[in-house]
């Protein structure tokens, strides 16, 4: 009993501390001494805090200070842990255009960018969410198809959960989908001001491009002290994995 009174004043007191160290960070961004108030929020994520808003925070300390690379990171670890934020999208927008390199954005097309676009309307957590919603919602029609006192209702309550059961697959296997990439998306972002992209890994291959701060690349293997990433123009290449910072830790 006596442990589980000191680990929740322990969470009480971290709690407290972290409150504390919000309000002074936020005092010292309004007053736009932005340099000190993002050693206060950093030293809050250090201490094993996450959320939105604290990377959202962070990213605007950096986006004043003139530092692309860390904005952009901030920003986009604010957009993992809530990807339907406007506000963390449009200043993520604000900061990428700080950034030197202006990589195309080639589409995808198919039937499989359908259905990644498709599973990409919602987080998996919120397909879980709709796939329990819609389970109940069929028992709750399977229940009127077997109370119903009339062939025309049993007909239409059988109908409706035919479509729920249907629904209910579909969320599923659409939340595992995307929990699927989710799990092999591994995203990092460029810090060093600058760095060349190899054809091989190995510093004397060709120079394929050569990146900036704040790029984004997308981490498909490691080999070494090599990575290789991919663009969103579709080129895939070698880079120091020394000069990137995985969005992902």
């Amino acid at each position: 009993m006596k442990k589980i009174i000191v680990l929740l004043f322990y969470f009480v007191q971290f709690g407290f501390a972290n409150e504390a160290a919000f309000k002074k960070a936020n005092d010292l961004y309004k007053n736009e001494n932005y340099q000190a108030a993002v050693q206060v929020f950093e030293s809050i994520s250090k201490s094993g805090f996450e959320a939105a808003d604290l990377y959202f925070n962070i990213g605007n300390c950096y986006y004043k200070l003139g530092k692309t690379a860390p904005a952009i990171y901030n920003y986009e670890k604010a957009l993992l842990l809530n990807p339907e934020d406007q506000a963390i999208k449009t200043n993520l927008t604000f900061a990428q255009k700080l950034a030197i390199d202006d990589i195309k954005i080639v589409p995808e097309v198919g039937f499989k960018n359908i259905i990644k676009k498709t599973t990409n309307l919602f987080h998996y957590d919120t397909w879980a969410w709709l796939s329990i919603g819609l389970a109940f919602f069929g028992l709750f029609t399977f229940l009127g198809y077997y109370f119903s006192g009339t062939v025309l209702l049993k007909r239409l309550f059988f109908s409706i959960f035919i479509v729920a059961l249907l629904s209910v697959f579909v969320a599923v296997a659409a939340g595992f989908y995307n929990k699927k990439l989710d799990m092999t998306y591994n995203p990092a972002i460029v810090f060093a001001t600058t760095t060349p992209l190899k054809a091989a890994p190995k510093n004397s291959s060709e120079t394929v491009l050569t990146l900036h701060e704040g790029t984004k690349v997308v981490i498909l293997q490691e080999l070494g002290n090599w990575n290789q990433v991919s663009l969103s123009d579709k080129t895939i290449a070698w880079i120091n994995k020394n000069d990137i910072k995985k969005i992902k830790d």
